[in-house]
């Protein structure tokens, strides 16, 4: 048995440890949150201040009035929003046919689907822009849409997989028994069992919608169509950057997904654990 004290000094290493790491994550965001409320006279000043001295809000009243900004945030919401729900319905009622129905060549289809999740997904953006064309999605919000949804089936279809199949079969041969069609029982028993599944799956594509900026850039040109993250890249001059005024936009940018984290964060880990070492 390990004596009491080594016990403790482990304990104090693995604190100490986390501190350090959890510091060495933080500092950038801190830093941005900080340079966000300083005058730019002070953004480039040495050395650097964690703590602004005077605080402004005023970059943040710029950005948001500043080239059609909150117009751009709508549209960011709305493809987020739209490709989530969609992927999120489309991979689970994928996941539950493969893990509880069997079907010939089910594994053979399940792998070809994998093989999704070892492409780059910028090797695939002169196909994509190709058959974009030729679907007439080019400049528009469908046109994010439906490849954000085409791009995360893989993977949410991956993690639900393996929750359903950790579901016991028992209950759904109770609900068979009972008259549920297969509908019934993927509607009333397999989403409402597999909420940290979905929780996990609606973080992942909302975080990939919302922060996803090479298609975007690839195929919107019209300004009333532009996202968060072309917004963003907007505020970058190309003699000088105003850092405040950036720092301010994407301060804007990540609070609709710190409020997604916070609303599914209760069934995150469990989730995300489970659909990875099941099935």
């Amino acid at each position: 048995m390990m004596p009491k004290a080594r016990r403790r000094s482990l304990v104090a290493l693995r604190l100490a440890a986390l501190v350090v790491g959890a510091a060495i994550m933080t500092t950038p965001f801190a830093y941005m949150l900080s340079t966000s409320l300083k005058p730019q006279a002070f953004v480039l000043a040495t050395p650097p201040q964690f703590i602004p001295d005077p605080v402004t809000l005023d970059n943040y009243v710029q950005a948001w009035t500043t080239q059609d900004f909150a117009l751009y945030a709508v549209n960011s919401v709305v493809v987020a929003v739209v490709s989530t729900a969609i992927s999120v319905l489309i991979s689970s009622m994928m996941a539950y046919a493969f893990a509880r129905f069997d079907f010939p060549g089910r594994e053979t289809i399940f792998r070809v689907l994998l093989l999704g999740l070892m492409v780059p997904a910028m090797m695939m953006i002169i196909p994509q822009f190709i058959l974009a064309k030729q679907l007439a999605l080019l400049d528009s919000l469908v046109g994010l849409i439906v490849f954000y949804v085409a791009g995360s089936l893989a993977l949410n279809t991956f993690l639900l997989r393996g929750f359903f199949a950790a579901i016991p079969f028992e209950l759904d041969q109770a609900m068979q028994v009972d008259g549920a069609n297969a509908w019934t029982r993927y509607w009333r028993l397999a989403l409402p069992l597999a909420r940290p599944a979905l929780a996990t799956t609606t973080i992942f594509t909302f975080l990939a919608s919302w922060d996803e900026f090479a298609w975007a850039l690839t195929i919107i040109s019209s300004p009333e169509n532009r996202t968060l993250p072309i917004a963003i890249q907007l505020f970058q001059g190309q003699n000088a950057t105003q850092w405040g005024l950036v720092f301010a936009a994407s301060i804007i940018a990540i609070v609709p997904v710190i409020v997604v984290y916070l609303v599914f964060q209760r069934h995150f880990v469990q989730g995300l654990t489970s659909g990875a070492v099941k099935g």
